[in-house]
């Protein structure tokens, strides 16, 4: 089975080597590092374990004794009424030591079940040992309530060692079935390179896979968000004599469902419906599910009425999707109207139902009546849980509302509901957004020292973090910490680096990720392929950044208009218009249409080499197509124009902008004061926009007013020019010390010291720019 090859496109890094000889269940010397190990527990159990007393030692509680004559059945009902290790322990020796015990499976079996919630490893290993003494028979069911608590407790070493201590200690044959169940704990516990480490070994035993092994592989393959080599998987059932069921197309449908892709899910059902699959309920609802994600809901609603006419009948389950789903897109309304054919149906909502509509609440920023749900659910005796504070801190978070936030969470904890990783999600992602970076570090490592073991989220959160401040290497060091931990990698991490390298101009490196993607199995995706070539084109190496967008499509991606934008910026800032200009037709005939950022970009490009009539043309033609432009589209035009002294021309152009409800920006608002200033036109049309200028909200720049200044006192106005600083002053929130003073200089006359002090006050609080 080629599984090992398919997981050497991820990287796998177990939490502890497996080099050592396995642990043996006999050596009393092994008790103590598997007490070290889950000290984290707030039990005593594992402080007790290398001293705990022998079964001999120990005595029942008065309120544990049973009947001498007493049953199985009463033993087991006992023994699942003790509360502690000692108690469990003294009533299996006084039990065993009455005339009518009988060793057996089913009652050793619940003891090892009772001490293995309380992580008694070494008791558990001693009442092992006593069964093999006993000569009790051991079942390999046995062995799985040893694989089941070490996994409880995080200890994935010592579950997969146990397969070794079963054949070795205790002469068991292992079988699928035991590979699987070891399989499936280890998937559950994102521990994958460990998947890898066991399927090798249930090969190399000759051990036949079944198709719940392979349907556990593939959810493994799908948790790394290596979906491409879990249909190969999938595909080689075949070759083993088995036939992919439900389960197998359903995994598969989930997988391309959390990468956002319903339409590979929906291929995924047309090859099940064609290999004759039964479908169930779970497998319409997985779709259901797929497509509310995405806010298909239109869709949606007609898929049910098709599945309804084959025989679905939509359960809570449907109903909670679709009222998620709605949700979701902000239809909390419509939400409503559905959780009223859901109670029309028999179907009460539960936690999920209420905190979906608590989610869509907080979408739409109705906080308040959010906390409304909130306590409707309290009301009817529903708990609220961690996903129901949670949703209501990360929306706080998200309105820059930390401290809020942070009392909510510890609202949360005296409620005896412990954060998990989403809750500090929320409030790493609030410290981010409000540039409280050293704060979210530090809530990181709280994280991790309280147990709280972080995911793909957190870690791709402070990366980008990391990245936006130029700390690379700090965001590498997190890379690393990822692989370490066994959190997988996907394509957003890759991308969040490459564009941290390309910002920070270290394009070479960005290019080494990239090409790692390829080595760990991770699929680039259009903004992966985006990001570089943008890097690329700005480091003004075109001609690689071609070769990649060519690479791109071989990889069956289509480049989008932020591909062509990249390029075409580069040809447009080198001169090269006509290149320019066969960027936007290659685009448009490969069915990208142009955006106002396309047509902005070409549209400086020609108006910087002096082709301003050109320009002019596809300004207006970009304007009858109806597209909205932004200022950045027009105010290269109006430059080109002043400069070319067609003064009219430029000022009539300002004014098509603000008719058309294309309202100007502040440099529109320069371009235009400076080039009336400068264009030897009258100075009264240079005042009137002054004031016009100034009334919008918007200041000159000082080099501007200082022409028009200088205009004014050579035509002796200078009563107009100390209305204009006054108003430029009020405008500008100049103190009244400020204001004193100039004033004082104009009212002496002395206008150059006045200009001077202007100048420099407005430098001081704004940096000079070139609007020329």
């Amino acid at each position: 089975m080629a599984f090992s090859s398919c997981l050497k496109w991820y990287p796998w890094t177990p939490p502890h080597t497996l080099t050592q000889p396995p642990p043996t269940l006999s050596s009393a010397h092994n008790c103590k590092p598997f007490s070290k190990l889950i000290s984290f527990t707030s039990t005593h159990h594992h402080d007790q374990q290398a001293v705990s007393p022998s079964f001999s030692t120990l005595s029942p509680s008065p309120t544990t004794q049973l009947p001498q004559n007493f049953t199985p059945k009463q033993l087991r009902d006992a023994l699942r009424r003790q509360s502690d290790e000692d108690s469990i322990l003294g009533l299996l020796d006084w039990a065993s030591k009455q005339p009518n015990f009988v060793p057996s499976s089913v009652i050793y079996e619940e003891v090892l079940r009772k001490l293995g919630k309380d992580g008694s490893f070494c008791s558990m290993r001693r009442v092992l040992q006593e069964m093999k003494h006993t000569g009790c028979e051991i079942r390999r069911g046995t062995f799985l309530i040893l694989i089941e608590s070490y996994a409880k407790f995080e200890l994935f070493d010592e579950a997969v060692a146990v397969v070794d201590i079963m054949e070795e200690e205790f002469g068991l044959e292992l079988d699928a079935f035991t590979y699987n169940f070891l399989l499936n704990v280890l998937v559950d516990g994102n521990k994958l390179k460990l998947v890898e480490i066991v399927n090798s070994r249930m090969v190399s035993r000759g051990i036949k896979p079944d198709v719940t092994t392979f349907n556990i592989l593939i959810k493994a393959l799908c948790r790394a968000h290596q979906i491409r080599p879990a249909i190969l998987m999938m595909e080689e059932m075949g070759s083993y004599g088995l036939s992919p069921d439900e389960k197998t197309f359903t995994t598969l449908m989930q997988g391309f469902i959390e990468e956002g892709n319903m339409n590979g899910a929906l291929r995924i059902r047309e090859q099940m419906v064609v290999a004759g699959c039964p479908s169930s309920n779970v497998t319409v609802n997985v779709l259901v599910h797929g497509y509310c994600k995405e806010g298909r809901i239109e869709e949606v609603l007609s898929f049910i009425d098709e599945m309804s006419n084959e025989g679905f009948r939509p359960d809570r389950f449907t109903f909670n999707s679709l009222v998620n789903g709605l949700c979701r897109i902000g239809h909390v309304k419509h939400a409503l109207e559905i959780l009223d054919v859901m109670l029309q149906e028999g179907f009460d909502p539960d936690i999920f139902t209420y905190n979906s509509l608590i989610f869509g609440l907080c979408k739409l920023g109705e906080v308040e009546e959010a906390v409304e749900i909130l306590n409707q659910m309290i009301l009817r005796d529903f708990s609220p849980n961690t996903v129901t504070y949670n949703t209501l801190i990360s929306t706080l978070c998200k309105e820059n509302q930390v401290e809020e936030a942070t009392e909510l969470a510890r609202v949360l904890t005296s409620k005896g509901i412990l954060p998990d990783v989403c809750t500090f999600n929320s409030l790493i992602q609030g410290l981010c957004l409000t540039n409280n970076h050293r704060l979210a570090m530090e809530l990181f490592e709280e994280m991790k020292t309280k147990g709280c073991h972080p995911d793909e989220f957190t870690y791709n959160m402070l990366i980008d973090s990391l990245c936006s401040r130029g700390r690379l290497e700090e965001a590498l060091s997190l890379l690393k910490e990822m692989e370490s931990s066994g959190c997988s990698r996907n394509v957003v991490t890759y991308n969040t680096l490459i564009d941290g390298f390309c910002k920070n101009k270290r394009i070479e490196e960005a290019e080494e990720i990239f090409d790692e993607m390829e080595l760990q199995g991770i699929s680039r995706n259009v903004v992966t392929y985006n990001t570089l070539i943008d890097g690329l084109c700005k480091n003004r190496r075109v001609e690689e950044a071609a070769q990649l967008m060519d690479q791109m499509l071989m990889e069956g991606l289509k480049p989008d208009k932020f591909t062509y934008n990249s390029l075409l910026t580069y040809f447009c800032r080198a001169g090269d218009i006509k290149k320019a200009a066969d960027i936007v037709q290659t685009m448009t005939s490969n069915g990208c249409e142009p955006d106002s950022v396309t047509y902005g970009t070409l549209i400086l490009g020609l108006s910087k080499a002096g082709r301003v009539e050109l320009a002019s043309r596809l300004l207006r033609t970009v304007q009858l197509k109806g597209m909205v432009l932004a200022p950045q589209t027009y105010n290269p035009v109006i430059k080109a124009l002043f400069r070319e002294k067609r003064t009219s021309e430029a000022v009539r152009l300002f004014r098509e902008m603000i008719e058309k409800g294309d309202p100007p920006d502040a440099v529109t608002y320069k371009v235009v004061f400076r080039g009336l200033c400068s264009g030897g036109g009258p100075i009264g049309e240079a005042v009137d926009f002054l004031v016009e200028m100034t009334d919008k909200g918007f200041l000159p720049d000082f080099s501007s007013f200082l022409m028009l200044a200088e205009g004014l006192c050579a035509l002796s106005m200078e009563d107009t020019l100390i209305k204009l600083v006054d108003r430029v002053m009020k405008q500008a929130n100049f103190s009244d010390s400020e204001v004193s003073m100039i004033m004082g200089f104009l009212k002496i006359r002395k206008f150059q010291d006045a200009l001077a002090t202007l100048g420099r006050i407005l430098s001081s609080r704004e940096p000079k720019k070139a609007f020329w």
